[in-house]
């Protein structure tokens, strides 16, 4: 779909919050999310930062209560039933409260999504995520945690569980020791840590990062106010 048009404000906005996402996940305070008008919405990010810029921006959008709810109908799927293209990747949490298009304000083929308790990395999650950047040209990579997270508050406690539940806790834990047992910030650091491995240990994500063509990123989604902030890779 060709890039919509925007008025000079809203690109200019549109390339700060691009800037600025190079960095890392932007979160906006409150008080300034209020006034300033909602980011416009943009198909095909040309540009790793800009791919950044246009999931926080429907982040955004969400949180501001304007969302545009884009490509989510009939004609859309028809639109790409012969070929996705995606401009993110994102190893996500498989809670039942983080639809990530709906968090994002994103809809069909804008997303390519890898779910699962703990948004862990491992090599099936690895290999999924190098098809939707190398083959299907994602352009950015974030692992997506969030508040309040029932694999993380289970690792901590160590109780027995039945079936195959205890084994999300051998690539949580490392997180949970860092963090002393402190909820928030071992989800923060399962985040980082997850995220760290997979750009460091695919030679397919590591190499796409060396040539500018893909930006990993972290982020914590927060079920209390719908905001995703930074996690520092």
């Amino acid at each position: 779909m060709p890039r919509p048009d925007t008025a000079p404000s809203d690109r200019r906005r549109f390339l700060a919050l691009a800037a600025a996402a190079a960095g890392g996940v932007v979160s906006l305070p409150n008080q300034l999310m209020a006034l300033a008008p909602p980011m416009p919405f943009v198909t095909d990010p040309g540009t790793p930062e800009e791919a950044l810029a246009a999931l926080m921006a429907g982040n955004r959008r969400f949180v501001d209560g304007a969302i545009t709810a884009p490509n989510r109908n009939l004609a859309r799927l028809r639109e790409i039933a012969l070929k996705q293209t995606p401009f993110a990747a994102i190893l996500g949490c498989a809670d039942s409260r983080v639809p990530l298009e709906l968090l994002f304000d994103q809809g069909f083929g804008d997303l390519f999504v890898v779910r699962n308790a703990g948004n862990v990395v491992t090599s099936e999650e690895i290999a999924s995520l190098e098809f939707g950047t190398l083959v299907l040209g994602a352009r950015l990579l974030m692992v997506l945690g969030h508040s309040s997270c029932g694999a993380v508050k289970a690792t901590i406690a160590g109780d027995p569980v039945p079936g195959q539940i205890s084994t999300l806790y051998q690539h949580i834990q490392p997180a949970v020791d860092a963090a002393r047992g402190n909820l928030d910030d071992a989800i923060r650091e399962n985040i980082r840590l997850q995220a760290l491995l997979l750009r460091e240990s695919s030679p397919v994500v590591k190499g796409l990062v060396k040539e500018g063509k893909l930006l990993v990123a972290g982020g914590v989604f927060d079920l209390a106010t719908g905001v995703v902030t930074a996690v520092a890779i």
